[in-house]
């Protein structure tokens, strides 16, 4: 039912509300006085066409705005479309307007519309009855109605089964159609699947494996110029004399003999005696690093044949990597990788037995 009407800004109409109740309404007046406008305005409410040259001289858009009290279907339709209705969702405000210039616009519960909508809902809720403006019976959709609705309560019960089956149906088939269109592309991508969790099982990664080898394939590939570092720091320290780079003497030579001049006169300054004993300390302090120096030498071997097995196995988990796509791009990101691969091929392969069970209900 409609309530009221506000018209502002159509033809002689500046504006004007119209305040309806139940029961019979008749709008009455003289030629020029604004009925036709009325009439022109509730065709636009409801999804008519919008005429700029309607619009009031003067006027920037023309506009018009209805409160109605609506059916529990009408209100369904405006909730799914993103409208709300007020007062414990049975009245709905619609509104329309047309500018000057020819844009319109359609409102349904306070939400933008499109006005195809609008002439849907206008099934519902008004019947113009004119010379030829609108015949309602010779609509297929109005003949099931009024047929459904004399048939009472009993064809009503039957009506919502056949509703809800159909509904059903109608999801179970989109379903099917969208699985059965996407099996080329579902194979695909399970077959990419299989490959890279193949790849997963026979390099088995392990977390951290990437950063160690890298290190030591650094450490491989630069073998001869580490121990040769390392052997003439060693010998710079604590060294053969005779092939010592600086005078002749070994650090470690150079400091017992700096020592054993302090040690001599200690006694007859605490400052010269300070320095001795800093001079004991560093002495050790470099026997040490001379010490670890050697063992490090005797433990660096170049060897290529170890070498060309870790260049090789950094290779076959940076393949894996880039098979995975990992965002981290490291080893530690393939477990999850691998899991989510998984459970994505199983449902990938399980898609043929619900196929045939969609196909069946």
């Amino acid at each position: 039912m409609l309530e009221e009407v506000r018209i502002t800004g159509l033809g002689v109409i500046d504006d004007a509300v119209l305040e309806l109740s139940a029961g019979f309404t008749a709008l009455t007046g003289e030629t020029g006085a604004g009925k036709t406008m009325v009439v022109t305005a509730l065709g636009l409410l409801f999804g008519g066409r919008a005429d700029p040259a309607r619009v009031r001289p003067g006027a920037a858009r023309a506009s018009v705005e209805g409160r109605l009290l609506v059916s529990a279907k009408v209100a369904r339709e405006v909730e799914e479309s993103g409208g709300d209705l007020d007062d414990n969702g049975s009245t709905l405000v619609l509104s329309r307007s047309v500018s000057a210039e020819g844009r319109s616009r359609a409102f349904a519960g306070g939400h933008s519309v499109p006005v195809s909508l609008l002439q849907v809902l206008a099934d519902d809720l008004v019947a113009v009855h004119g010379q030829s403006d609108q015949q309602q019976l010779l609509k297929p959709g109005r003949q099931r109605d009024a047929l459904d609705r004399f048939a009472g309560p009993e064809l009503a019960a039957a009506l919502s089964d056949y509703r809800r089956v159909f509904n059903r149906h109608r999801a179970v088939r989109e379903e099917l159609e969208s699985l059965t269109r996407a099996e080329r592309e579902r194979a695909a991508e399970a077959e990419t699947l299989r490959l890279g969790l193949a790849e997963v099982e026979a390099v088995a990664p392990v977390a951290g494996e990437d950063a160690a080898l890298l290190a030591e394939e650094e450490k491989l590939a630069n073998a001869d110029a580490l121990h040769a570092a390392a052997t003439t720091a060693h010998e710079a320290l604590l060294g053969d004399p005779a092939s010592a780079s600086v005078d002749g003497s070994d650090a470690v030579t150079l400091l017992g003999a700096a020592g054993r001049a302090l040690e001599a006169v200690r006694a007859h300054d605490p400052v010269l005696a300070g320095l001795a004993d800093r001079l004991t300390e560093a002495s050790y302090l470099i026997s040490d690093v001379a010490g670890e120096l050697a063992s490090y030498t005797e433990s660096l071997d170049s060897d290529p044949a170890r070498l060309a097995a870790v260049q090789e196995r950094r290779s076959a988990l940076g393949r894996l990597i880039r098979v995975c796509g990992t965002v981290s791009g490291d080893v530690a990101a393939v477990p999850d990788w691998a899991k989510q691969a998984g459970s994505r091929l199983a449902e990938l392969e399980g898609d043929d037995d619900k196929i045939a069970a969609l196909a069946a209900e």
